[in-house]
């Protein structure tokens, strides 16, 4: 079947979506290069072949401490994050008849062919593509968890998320406190591609999870790797609350690994410590560890004798306070560092708890190193991410306080 070709309509004029083709290659309009060929596929992330934050062997891959008990066999095989994902959604549909997905062209296996078989799968009763409306294919979604069902709704791109906003954070969100807990939608999940790509433009590449935040009865994860997108979403399918699941696109493709092909589920609301230090704590999620992992390294190549200790948060909402306070009362430093705009966005909450529990702890003042507050760019899109040289200079700043 021939890939969608997705118009969005946009102040009167059509805006061609990124589509994927038959050789699951994505195109974006203005994805050339002057050279006319397109970016690589790491984007502005280099070394991801060589990260420490991925399982790359089989060995490492079942050394994970958190599999303990939950895999049954040993075996694991090779995918990136796209893969993962698709491999979550059919354990989901295989275990749970009442599971269905739907989303805007999931059905042909979306814009970023996360859903691609499940349609010829499953059929296409619980698999099918919705109108573009993302109010309505979100209020859908409402309807079906609050009579038993398990939907699995698939916004397009974060950015398009804004439309559902009320029918999030005003009936998924409340719907069982306003009922006195007669009633839920905890099997509600929102999957949604967030945070830069290297080519989207401000209306693909934007990083809403401080918004959602602010709101009690959801749950917000961001997975940074194919085993955390598939043990993260497998439990926030299964979790008894409305889940929001952002995945950054750019790791698609880019994040590969060894992923036991056992059904497993990983911990929401916990962080995990990807590298222990002692003199400063960095905190971030999503594709921006890989830009930390670097700026660790040459920080601590500058300056021998430091050692840095990273700390993937993973559960936006809840969020790990506790792993972050034992940290920074170790290390005494603490780098905040995300995508999303400073202003508002969620590393000032993280800051603000943590300086009320270790400001006596603290050796220098807490930083933010985050996207500026401007709309995402196009072209100065890598003057607007957070740049291992910004990172590296705020540890530098930390340390020398």
């Amino acid at each position: 079947m021939p890939p969608p070709q997705s118009l969005r309509l946009l102040g009167g004029r059509a805006h061609r979506l990124p589509c994927a083709s038959i050789a699951g290659r994505r195109t974006y309009a203005a994805s050339a290069t002057q050279s006319g060929t397109p970016p690589p596929p790491e984007g502005f992330l280099p070394g991801m072949g060589s990260s420490r934050y991925l399982r790359h062997t089989k060995e490492q891959a079942l050394q994970n401490p958190e599999l303990k008990g939950l895999i049954k066999t040993a075996e694991t095989k090779k995918l990136n994050l796209f893969q993962a994902v698709n491999e979550a959604l059919e354990t989901a549909m295989s275990t749970d008849d009442k599971a269905v997905v739907f989303g805007e062209d999931v059905a042909f296996g979306g814009v970023f062919r996360c859903t691609m078989g499940l349609a010829e799968k499953f059929g296409r009763d619980r698999v099918f593509n919705t109108p573009l409306t993302e109010q309505g294919l979100v209020g859908f979604a409402i309807g079906m968890a609050s009579v038993g069902h398990t939907p699995i709704a698939e916004i397009q791109f974060a950015d398009y998320v804004f439309p559902a906003f009320d029918q999030i954070v005003n009936e998924a969100a409340k719907y069982r406190y306003r009922s006195g807990n007669q009633f839920d939608v905890g099997g509600l999940t929102i999957r949604m591609p967030s945070m830069a790509v290297g080519h989207g433009g401000h209306y693909h590449s934007q990083s809403p999870e401080a918004y959602f935040a602010h709101t009690p009865g959801l749950k917000v994860v961001i997975p940074r790797s194919p085993t955390q997108a598939k043990g993260l979403l497998l439990a926030s399918i299964r979790d008894k609350n409305p889940v929001l699941f952002m995945e950054p696109k750019i790791l698609y493709r880019a994040a590969v690994e060894q992923v036991p092909v056992d059904d497993f589920e990983l911990p929401l609301g916990k962080a995990e410590v990807l590298k222990e230090g002692k003199d400063v704590t960095v905190v971030a999620w999503g594709s921006q560890l890989y830009t930390v992992e670097q700026a660790v390294a040459e920080a601590e190549r500058r300056h021998p004798g430091i050692s840095i200790e990273v700390i993937d948060l993973r559960s936006i909402l809840p969020w790990d306070v506790e792993a972050v306070t034992k940290s920074v009362n170790k290390t005494g430093r603490l780098l905040i560092t995300h995508e999303a705009p400073v202003t508002g966005g969620f590393g000032a909450e993280i800051a603000a708890a943590i300086q009320e529990r270790c400001f006596l702890r603290l050796e220098a003042p807490i930083s933010r190193v985050c996207g500026w507050d401007a709309p995402f760019p196009l072209v100065f899109e890598k003057f607007y991410v957070p740049s291992m040289i910004r990172c590296v200079d705020a540890i530098e700043k930390l340390v020398k306080f």
